[in-house]
């Protein structure tokens, strides 16, 4: 489920790059037109995958985690396995989009 954390520079390290489980982030904004249409998609997928944290951060509150990861536009997905390299993918991905890739790059399921 989508976790309400508030991540911030200080603790975005532990929370998700130290993540004991895979982690889905969606660095969003407000008033992102296809933010809000990835949004219900996000709330859909989360409600069916306890194995994996999806969660948002709003890159207008945190601009230094977007600069961090090189956002210049949203929204972006970080798919964030437990052990391995980070993958961003770039736009609102449709549902199944979304769940192949939590499966095969996050799970490593086939």
């Amino acid at each position: 489920m989508i976790m309400e954390y508030t991540f911030t520079s200080e603790n975005f390290e532990e929370e998700v790059l130290k993540s004991d489980v895979p982690v889905l982030v969606d660095m969003f904004a407000t008033w992102c037109g296809p933010c809000q249409m990835l949004a219900p998609v996000l709330e859909e997928v989360a409600a069916k995958q306890d194995d994996v944290k999806i969660c948002k951060i709003d890159t207008d509150k945190e601009p230094e985690l977007s600069a961090a990861f090189g956002i210049r536009s949203i929204p972006t997905l970080l798919f964030i396995p437990a052990k391995g390299t980070p993958q961003v993918a770039q736009g609102a991905l449709p549902e199944e989009a979304l769940r192949k890739t939590i499966d095969e790059f996050l799970l490593g399921k086939k």
